[in-house]
C-alpha cells in the first residue's frame, strides 16, 4: 500500500506545478497526496519557502526536495 503524502507548495509556484504533473501517475494508481499551501501557514512559509516543491510522506515525515523525478518518487515511496 503507498504511504499517504503532502505536497507543500504555494499559488503560482511553477516548480509545484511540475512536481503535480510529476505525481499525477502516481495519484491515478492510488497515491493519495495531500496539495499543502504553505502561504497558509507562517510556519510553512518559514520551513518550506526556499524549498518548495517537498513531497512528505505522513507516515515517516520524511521529505524530498525539488528537484525530483519518477525514479526517485518510486524510491522514496517504498
Amino acid at each position: 500500500m503507498l504511504p499517504e503524502c503532502q505536497l507543500f507548495g504555494t499559488l503560482g509556484c511553477h516548480l509545484c506545478e511540475m512536481a503535480e504533473a510529476l505525481l499525477m501517475p502516481f495519484v491515478e494508481h492510488g497515491l493519495l497526496v495531500e496539495l499543502v499551501d504553505i502561504a497558509e501557514d507562517e510556519r510553512w512559509v518559514e520551513a518550506y519557502g526556499l524549498r518548495i516543491p517537498v513531497l512528505r510522506r505522513l507516515d515517516s515525515n520524511a521529505e524530498l526536495d525539488w528537484p525530483f523525478d519518477a525514479e526517485q518518487v518510486v524510491a522514496f515511496l517504498k
